[in-house]
């Protein structure tokens, strides 16, 4: 993991928990992202997974909704590791790829349909959150 050295003051990088359990299930254990959603709501991973397939599949609609809940519970869980609403959010450290992912879903499925405030804020906040994520996800 790439240590970030603040050079101006601002907030310290912030590092969302692991998750093993729902990592496992998703991955080594193959489970579809709806049961592990199901079973770890908290895990935005699986709410990004879900969001990407639905938007593949034309479901712009539901890409939303789920790209929305997993952005929300992932600001309940920058929250509760001690962010203050800005700051770094490193795309280098596993645990927060998947708030950061819904946060692209989201600024994505949004932009479809027709919700440019929103769209712009989105994409402005996964900037400034992390300049890798945005750069990785904004294609």
């Amino acid at each position: 993991m790439t240590t970030h050295q603040n050079l101006l003051g601002g907030p310290e990088p912030t590092y969302l928990p692991e998750n093993e359990a729902a990592y496992r299930l998703l991955g080594k254990e193959s489970e579809p992202p709806a049961v592990v959603a199901a079973k770890h709501p908290t895990f935005s991973l699986a709410w990004a997974v879900l969001a990407d397939d639905a938007f593949a599949g034309g479901r712009v609609v539901e890409s939303y909704a789920y790209a929305r809940t997993g952005y929300h519970r992932g600001l309940d869980a920058l929250r509760r590791a001690g962010w203050k609403g800005h700051g770094p959010i490193p795309w280098d450290h596993q645990a927060n790829r998947g708030f950061l992912r819904c946060l692209a879903a989201l600024a994505r499925a949004a932009g479809e349909i027709d919700e440019k405030d929103e769209t712009e804020r989105c994409w402005q906040f996964l900037q400034d959150s992390s300049a890798e994520a945005y750069a990785e996800l904004k294609q």
